[in-house]
């Protein structure tokens, strides 16, 4: 009947069900209908001819069935899959990099210490640190999307966390665009990395910024809301419960219902070549998601687009963690470093960098060498700082070891590896010290003096 008709059906759809039916066939498809209300829904439907005793068609039987949920959740599925497999990649390559890393940048900035600023290796040595700390971004923005960063959580209260970032954020979106937020007063605690969250929130004001080079408004509002089984039936990741929301609105052009799909995507962009990497939203999915959260986006074209970060909620009572104060770094005091790295490059740098900072430095090239090290060395072995993946056995298996020859020796664990290789090697259990590569000396240093100084 037309009077189910929508208008977002092809014509050429029609005319195919009318040629099948009127000879004498079924029709099976699907139809962009509406109902009483106006609502848009797409229909299962069978239109079959019925057909009298002298061979002519009478009636028409159609039986429909509304399949608009059905199909969500199964393009949802396919999306997710999707972007499971694109993390998976992005994860293994950004791996890869980061022993490259750790060489590149950590020997430039060795150098550069040393290097008089008017040496006419100076500025092209300089060009390399920087090129390597873009390249480190970008390693951790893939990190971010495939959900494999370490993540240093603590009890935070967004409220206060997005009024100190409010000054910085004046300054990026620039005086044409007006700043409005709104507080949720009593807003719930999550647990959540704040410096994730905070490279979320400048993600989304950015692409904010961004879609509204005449100007208009940006709107960052904080809320609690309860996701119910209605919502978390349409989202099958999510689950009920209490959550803390960040809404991020701008009154800019909008994103068309064609490419919403892609948006959180790697590598997808709609700006110009030139002008974005494409890793900013796919950076957001990754944090908001490996948090534990859940994003959603809404958007009207020319008038609104909101995305919303649904954060789990703790309980009321929860206290905001206080993060430690920076040590300054002082040099060693020839205490001695037993080193177990597998890769070369990365072996020679820190040997470097340990030997300026005056400490004496042991290196074992793998598991097995470090054990026949500890056995035989006569003097004192300070602290054991262990890859924590390596051919024959694990930097984890290999600290148990040697605990038992040396009860109080220092354990430093340090990886590429970010994900589930780490999780199940026990290293981010709670107290256990760890360094993510690529890092630089000065982080090196000052896990190190931290380390020696817990007694």
């Amino acid at each position: 009947p037309r009077i189910f008709k929508s208008g977002q059906t092809l014509p050429q759809v029609y005319e195919e069900l009318w040629a099948t039916i009127l000879s004498g066939k079924t029709w099976h498809g699907e139809l962009k209908n509406k109902t009483k209300d106006g609502t848009l829904i797409l229909e299962d439907i069978i239109i079959s001819p019925i057909i009298n005793d002298k061979g002519a068609i009478t009636h028409f039987v159609g039986l429909r069935e509304d399949v608009t949920k059905q199909r969500m959740l199964e393009e949802q599925l396919r999306q997710s899959q999707k972007m499971e497999a694109i993390g998976h990649l992005a994860g293994g390559v950004a791996h890869d990099f980061n022993n490259l890393l750790t060489v590149i940048s950590g020997y430039s900035d060795l150098i550069l210490r040393d290097l008089p600023k008017e040496h006419k290796y100076f500025d092209k040595l300089y060009q390399v640190k920087l090129s390597g700390q873009r390249a480190e971004s970008l390693t951790r923005q893939l990190l971010a999307f495939s959900r494999k960063q370490i993540m240093k959580p603590v009890v935070l209260d967004l409220n206060i966390l997005i009024s100190e970032m409010e000054k910085m954020l004046k300054r990026i979106i620039g005086e044409d665009i007006d700043l409005i937020t709104i507080y949720q007063k009593d807003l719930l605690r999550v647990k959540a990395d704040p410096g994730q969250i905070e490279q979320v929130i400048l993600n989304l004001v950015v692409n904010s910024r961004d879609a509204m080079p005449s100007g208009g408004k940006l709107i960052i509002e904080t809320k609690n809301i309860v996701l119910d089984n209605e919502y978390v039936s349409y989202y099958p990741e999510v689950k009920t419960g209490m959550y803390s929301l960040i809404s991020v609105s701008d009154t800019g052009a909008g994103i068309s219902k064609e490419i919403q799909t892609q948006i959180f995507e790697p590598f997808f962009s709609t700006k110009e070549k030139g002008k974005g990497t494409g890793l900013g939203l796919s950076t957001v999915y990754g944090i908001v998601m490996q948090s534990g959260g859940h994003v959603d986006l809404q958007s009207e074209p020319n008038i609104k687009t909101t995305f919303n970060i649904y954060l789990p909620a703790l309980k009321k009572d929860a206290m905001t963690t206080k993060e430690q104060s920076n040590m300054d770094i002082d040099q060693g005091k020839k205490e001695t470093i037993l080193v177990v790295e597998d890769e070369s490059t990365v072996r020679d740098f820190i040997l470097a960098v340990l030997n300026k900072y005056n400490f004496n430095v042991i290196i074992a090239k793998d598991a097995k060498d470090a054990i026949t090290i500890v056995n035989t060395y006569k003097k004192r072995i300070h602290m054991l700082l262990t890859d924590v993946i390596m051919p024959g056995m694990s930097g984890k298996d290999l600290s148990e070891k040697i605990l038992k020859i040396i009860p109080k020796i220092k354990i430093i664990f340090m990886s590429g590896y970010t994900d589930d290789a780490i999780v199940k090697h026990g290293v981010l259990e709670e107290g256990i010290n760890f360094i993510q590569k690529p890092f630089t000396p000065h982080q090196l240093i000052k896990i190190i003096k931290e380390v020696l100084q817990k007694k």
